[in-house]
């Protein structure tokens, strides 16, 4: 591996650390939020539901907006962007204006992300797409568990504001670091794409969504409705110890990049049921009454998670025909409506099953995630498999 492929999968893996970074910071903070803004847990609940809307409603359109540009300018730009509103939102005097920044935070996550994996698409291709993409959701888990992780610890010994001054920093940060290590792929020409919107809707990408939809939905109701649950009796635990839990997440930093390795050679749809199993047994494990126990069950259920989101992310890129960047843009509309939806429809089961109600709703839709998978990730007639190496295109490294 030369250097150039070396500094491009290291940035890559910085660009899944600053799509993520800012996503779910206010997880594990709810509580906090509520008392400072005099509202209940169920409306600062909308700081994730928001920004995850704001995902869904942006992705299918920066395909459209970013074609026409260099992609490395793009996710560049973007990093740096996400600085305004996490600054922004420190300011925030009334829960509507945090709202509002969340929600902007939401609308240039996704152009970091599609940005992201097309790039990918463009510069590997076979086995190796799904290689550099679970590098690539290595530094979403990276990401993911440092917003929580440092937005918990500062709360506790800062309060939240500082916590979103903090992040406003590092993601100028990671936006420099990406600047100074990303190669440019060369901007292709922008050309109509056949079949339009019914190539974006074959059967085998249909399945990716809806495997992106449920993926997310367990994914945000579990470690919702868990930080609700263990920051009450018989646990009780603080902001900061909710911080301290989102290390389960870096399990999946050793999993998934060895996954990515030897999921070159098979199809996607097998790491789906290593992650369904994954998944169901760790939600198994929190119905325990041993926090050691509970947090075993929520390192396997996220890992279980990510390892699923590398394997849609492979697939969605290698199955996607003509308009990669597109088919991207309509996964990731379907995964956040499933975060979206995974942040809300646990609360109804949650007021009146508490959290074994919520742990039913969450272990259906790992088990449906791996059905999907099953029934659908399968080559139409006349298009290769998404695990073969591809003889047609040739490797981008200079």
């Amino acid at each position: 591996m030369n250097s150039r492929q070396h500094s491009a999968r290291s940035a890559l893996f910085l660009c899944g650390c600053a799509a993520f970074l800012n996503l779910y910071a206010t997880q594990g903070i709810l509580q906090e939020l509520a008392q400072s803004f005099a509202a209940s847990t169920r409306e600062v609940g909308w700081s994730i539901t928001l920004t995850t809307l704001a995902v869904a409603i942006t992705a299918p359109f920066v395909s459209r907006f970013s074609g026409a540009f260099q992609q490395r300018s793009v996710i560049v730009l973007a990093a740096l962007l996400l600085a305004l509103p996490a600054a922004l939102a420190a300011c925030a005097s009334s829960l509507n204006q945090l709202l509002v920044w969340r929600f902007a935070e939401g609308m240039l996550i996704p152009v970091v992300f599609a940005t992201s994996v097309a790039y990918i698409g463009q510069r590997w291709s076979g086995g190796s797409v799904t290689e550099v993409t679970s590098l690539y959701v290595a530094g979403t888990v990276l990401g993911g568990f440092a917003g929580r992780f440092l937005t918990g610890l500062m709360t506790q010994y800062q309060g939240w504001r500082e916590a979103f001054v903090l992040l406003a920093g590092l993601s100028l940060l990671l936006g420099v670091a990406i600047h100074w290590l990303l190669p440019a792929n060369p901007v292709l020409p922008v050309r109509s794409v056949p079949g339009g919107l019914r190539e974006l809707c074959r059967r085998p990408l249909l399945a990716a969504y809806g495997v992106g939809f449920c993926v997310l939905f367990s994914q945000v109701a579990t470690f919702t409705y868990a930080g609700i649950y263990l920051s009450q009796a018989p646990f009780d635990l603080g902001a900061a110890a909710l911080g301290a839990i989102y290390t389960v997440f870096l399990l999946a930093l050793v999993v998934i990049p060895i996954a990515g390795r030897l999921g070159k050679s098979r199809p996607q749809a097998q790491l789906l049921v290593a992650s369904a199993l994954l998944g169901v047994s760790g939600s198994a494990l929190t119905l325990l009454p041993s926090l050691w126990l509970i947090v075993l069950g929520l390192a396997l259920s996220s890992t279980g998670v990510f390892l699923a989101q590398a394997a849609a992310n492979a697939f969605t890129t290698a199955t996607a025909r003509h308009n990669k960047a597109g088919a991207v843009g309509l996964y990731l509309t379907f995964y956040y409506l499933g975060g979206s939806f995974g942040a809300l429809v646990p609360a109804l089961f949650w007021n009146r099953w508490g959290w074994p109600g919520c742990v039913a709703l969450i272990v259906v839709f790992q088990v449906l995630s791996w059905l999907i998978a099953w029934g659908g990730w399968k080559p139409l007639p006349g298009v290769a498999s998404e695990s073969a190496p591809s003889t047609c295109k040739r490797h981008l490294h200079p």
